[in-house]
């Protein structure tokens, strides 16, 4: 007696779906291909040289900052935190992009072009895109104020994300299974007029930092880096400033830039307001599952001694 066929996908047939097409979906597209293998900035963390590895021909993934890989199932269960089974349905969903086909059908694709193409940019009011601001914890109006909804394509293929514009005509995206940028990368200046420089890493620590502080924008320009590999950039910029304040991450990198741009006469490292964090969004989005209220606040602006360098370079504390 012949086994009824069915539709549905296998581990088996599932390790043959294309692991680029898979990371497409997710938001995550190539730094550098050629016909063997693609480079990717990691899904795993945030980083400037691309250190994930896509090898096409046996289709398996590595990632070379974690020293691990695996296979395309092995992928889609750390990113998306999910179980095999919600894998396997993740890669057999019926919308056009992400149905599982035959692997002959993606590599005639691979001639298509790879350019991510903005479609349309509108003030933000996408549901899946406001729920993703109030997931961390950021209020609408501010990051309404800041940012858009940027519509664009990848292979002739819709996708949507909250957009930074950056001073070359670039975007950085986001969205709940998103992180990723269009050409060309550069910092965001956003000038209001001002003395007072707040720099930070990425979109939503400026959206955090706004939101918390409240009145921020009516005497601070702000400066967001984008990428650490700007922080040449970023030193030409606060040059004209006389008051810097320093929000950046509290990684190693984060860490690293902070102590460079310290050495600036006026640069302040204001990193203790969200002491044992890696950023201000991660704190803020802590302190409101705490429910930490104004009271929290009112301390950790309270003065702190600050770090910097002299000209001579000797680091100095003071309030």
């Amino acid at each position: 007696m012949k086994r009824k066929r069915t539709n549905k996908l296998t581990c088996e047939r599932a390790r043959a779906f294309p692991i680029e097409r898979a990371l497409a979906k997710l938001g995550h597209f190539p730094a550098k291909t050629n016909p063997k293998e693609a480079w990717f900035l990691s899904p795993f963390r945030s980083e400037t040289q691309a250190s994930f590895k896509v090898c096409k021909k046996r289709n398996r993934w590595y990632d070379h900052g974690a020293g691990k890989g695996g296979d395309i199932i092995d992928l889609v269960c750390l990113i998306r935190e999910c179980t095999v089974k919600e894998t396997l349905l993740f890669l057999n969903d019926d919308e056009p992009l992400f149905s599982f086909q035959q692997q002959s059908i993606f590599e005639k694709e691979e001639s298509k072009d790879e350019k991510v193409i903005i479609t349309n940019v509108k003030p933000i009011s996408h549901p899946g895109l406001l729920g993703y601001l109030k997931s961390r914890n950021v209020q609408i109006s501010i990051a309404k104020s800041y940012c858009k909804e940027v519509h664009y394509t990848f292979k002739g293929n819709p996708y949507f994300a909250i957009g930074l514009q950056n001073e070359s005509g670039g975007w950085e995206l986001r969205n709940k299974y998103l992180k990723n940028c269009t050409s060309p990368k550069d910092v965001t200046h956003i000038q209001n007029g001002h003395q007072k420089l707040t720099i930070t890493e990425g979109m939503f620590d400026l959206l955090s930092i706004v939101g918390y502080i409240g009145v921020l924008p009516q005497k601070s320009d702000f400066l967001v880096m984008n990428s650490t590999v700007f922080i040449e950039k970023t030193i030409s910029i606060l040059k004209g400033y006389s008051n810097i304040e320093l929000y950046l991450d509290k990684d190693p990198n984060g860490r690293s830039v902070t102590e460079r741009l310290l050495k600036y006469g006026g640069a302040k490292d204001m990193s203790f307001i969200y002491k044992g964090h890696k950023d201000m969004n991660q704190w803020l989005m802590e302190n409101a599952k705490k429910g930490l209220g104004q009271e929290a606040r009112d301390v950790s602006l309270l003065p702190q001694k600050q770090t910097r360098f002299t000209p001579g370079g000797r680091k100095v504390t003071e309030k």
